[in-house]
């Protein structure tokens, strides 16, 4: 597992959805994987890697990994 923020693209490839979904669902607090906060007309956020894996339930390397193999990247 990586340290530090997870982008919001990799986060979508990840839950196979849209980045707009995924800053949506963090502003409502509707992903539980980490946090949005409005900074005058900016959104600013936050994805915890831990948070993620444990949503998704699979360990980020072990998902990049199979990733790799099948010809995709993140």
């Amino acid at each position: 597992m990586k340290k530090g923020n997870v982008s919001i693209k990799e986060a979508a490839d990840i839950l196979g959805k849209g980045e707009q979904f995924v800053r949506i669902a963090l502003q409502r607090n509707l992903l539980p994987i980490g946090t949005a906060v409005k900074n005058g007309k900016k959104w600013n956020y936050q994805i915890s890697p831990f948070l993620l894996e444990k949503y998704v339930g699979v360990e980020m390397f072990s998902y990049k990994k199979w990733l790799r193999e099948e010809g995709n990247n993140l």
